[in-house]
């Protein structure tokens, strides 16, 4: 990780103390018009001379055309089809007109409806379905237009076997995001006092404030043709998954600086693949209060140096001029280009932007999308919907059956009591595959046992399911389980895996923030996936103390009970202005032989 991303937190708790954003005071340029916007931002190309050579693996495909191919290239085409699919979990894109080294040719009107309809047929064969994202115009200097297009294909899902991607919700407190996932989830706009939200807040003391001070997690499902299949006023969650080709599961986290443990909890723990940060364009992030000044700047930081891509949403453009949203998104493009950032912002504001962006925030975590929009009005929401539609998933099947291949590994987040059902954990299979009736291993506890327990039964996005495979989340059903063994933190796994718990673990750290030094004997929260607890430093290698941007291996020791970890697992620590982040290297067993199983 690049230690610059201190600079972010640095700034962040230098606005909770001084009142800017940055510590120092605004350069003169900085409020200063931008003469030519488009020039700053990397826009979509009307004319593209060329696009990247083929690449054998991976879900895009080149064809130049696909006019009245024969039954035996008819076939190969189908199997291709087939590959590329299952490369992309689920979705493939077309681009048709376009040579394998890349090069757009185009095709005539007739051609290109003689190819799209041998492609309606191809994917009807494999058992999916077309959408053409976009078409344009290649200019060849030749008197008949030549177009190219580019076709997403997406698998019609059996058995919830749908692609679900997880989606981070930051952002400062008021900026928006409960009723942005609001208007996104019910399809309705809100009536600019929050009504929109309401459906998703969890606790009481939330509707009367307001604010979101758990995690609440809201999907949003589109059918394989790209249609948004959750607007329906009768359709329950169930009837949801069933015609949902692609998922996106929101994980909508707290704004609040007092609730910033949930918010690194959710960020560690629920594996998002990416994150959108919320901000408003009425306040921005210059001139809002101390407090939330530095909690979008804490968030970005978070997510930074977590790795999730993340793209921007720029809300509440309805209660503000076209003049105060510009500084707002100039402020964000200042912030995204500061060393510690490094990103490339992307303003999208047209249907082919939003295709352009979904592709390339994949592709290229440096690219930065950025939407302008408002819940209140409806502008530019159809961009975002455009956006989640597309976005591909960040793994591919390779590295997805690796995964299923290894023993069963399920994380544990959330425990509820449910009547008549019994215990229930909440949480993501991090490995392998799980099914109804199959014996596990939970623990450790405080003594650092594991127990041995069934699952009763598996839903996702409260659906049953009968398998449970390694990336999903789903909640599982222990029947008469004894709640009290169980607590966050905790793993679920395969008895033959045998697992290592310890009390002290080395981590490789980079020290992001801290106001004095940081020595042995010092206490911090540690976050490790799902683990949560204090821990102290014991030991500092090669050094007395630390400050902040300085890199050290530190031993660090858990003060309430062991835990399961991973070598190589990331790791980040917090004790009031304290932060810091880096790598699990090394782990002291509790138990250096024999079994830990009651």
């Amino acid at each position: 990780m690049d230690p610059r991303v201190s600079e972010l937190f640095e700034a962040a708790a230098g606005a909770h103390k001084s009142g800017s954003p940055n510590g120092r005071k605004t350069a003169k340029h900085g409020n200063k018009k931008c003469k030519n916007r488009s020039a700053k931002y990397p826009k979509a190309s009307n004319n593209p001379p060329y696009l990247p050579p083929e690449a054998e693996e991976g879900n895009i495909e080149y064809k130049l055309k696909l006019v009245e191919p024969t039954q035996y290239r008819f076939e190969h085409l189908a199997t291709q089809m087939k590959w590329r699919l299952q490369e992309g979990r689920g979705e493939a894109v077309y681009q048709i007109g376009v040579e394998d080294n890349g090069l757009l040719v185009g095709l005539t009107e007739e051609d290109m409806e003689a190819s799209l309809q041998t492609l309606r047929r191809m994917a009807e064969k494999v058992g999916a379905d077309i959408t053409v994202l976009r078409e344009q115009e290649v200019d060849h200097d030749s008197d008949e237009s030549q177009r190219i297009a580019e076709v997403l294909i997406r698998k019609v899902p059996d058995d919830q076997q749908f692609l679900d991607l997880r989606v981070a919700v930051l952002g400062n407190v008021d900026s928006g995001k409960s009723t942005l996932l609001g208007v996104l989830t019910q399809g309705e706009l809100d009536n600019g006092r929050g009504r929109a939200r309401l459906n998703l807040f969890r606790h009481l003391h939330e509707i009367q404030s307001g604010r979101t001070s758990s995690i609440s997690i809201e999907i949003l499902g589109f059918d394989s043709r790209g249609e948004v299949v959750n607007y329906s006023e009768s359709r329950t969650a169930e009837e949801i998954c069933e015609s949902a080709s692609k998922m996106i599961t929101f994980i909508d986290l707290a704004g609040h600086h007092k609730y910033l443990k949930t918010t690194i909890f959710g960020l560690t723990s629920y594996c998002p693949d990416f994150a959108m940060l919320v901000v408003s364009a009425n306040t921005g992030i210059d001139t809002v209060s101390l407090l939330s000044a530095g909690t979008t700047r804490e968030h970005l930081g978070l997510a930074m140096a977590l790795k999730v891509p993340i793209f921007i949403v720029v809300s509440k453009v309805d209660l503000c001029s076209r003049g105060a949203v510009e500084r707002t998104v100039q402020q964000l493009e200042r912030i995204l280009k500061q060393p510690g950032c490094n990103k490339v912002p992307m303003l999208v504001s047209s249907t082919d932007d939003a295709v352009t962006a979904a592709q390339k925030c994949a592709q290229s975590p440096s690219i930065t999308p950025i939407f302008t929009l408002s819940s209140v009005s409806g502008e530019s929401l159809d961009l975002l919907k455009v956006f989640f539609n597309i976005l591909p998933p960040l793994s591919n099947s390779e590295e997805q059956e690796e995964l299923m291949q290894q023993l069963t590994e399920f994380q544990i987040d959330e425990i509820y009591t449910v009547p008549d059902v019994g215990t229930v954990v909440g949480g993501t299979l991090y490995s392998g595959v799980c099914r109804e009736g199959e014996q596990l291993v939970v623990g450790p506890t405080d003594d650092g046992m594991f127990r041995e327990l069934a699952v009763c039964s598996i839903q996702r996005n409260r659906s049953g399911c009968r398998v449970l495979r390694a990336g999903q989340a789903a909640t599982l059903a222990l029947g008469d389980f004894d709640r009290s063994l169980i607590r966050k933190g905790m793993v679920m796994v395969s008895p033959e895996m045998n697992p290592t718990i310890c009390w002290r673990f080395e981590a490789e750290i980079v020290l992001l923030f801290h106001a004095k030094t940081f020595h042995k004997g010092f206490q911090v929260t540690v976050h490790v996936g799902n683990v949560r607890q204090t821990a102290t430093v014991e030991a500092l290698q090669g050094k007395d103390e630390l400050r902040t941007g300085e890199k050290a291996v530190v031993w660090f020791r858990f003060i309430k009970h062991p835990e399961y970890l991973k070598v190589g697992t990331k790791l980040l620590f917090r004790e009031g202005g304290t932060k810091g982040i880096g790598q699990v290297t090394k782990l002291q067993p509790r138990h250096p032989s024999g079994s830990n199983t009651a």
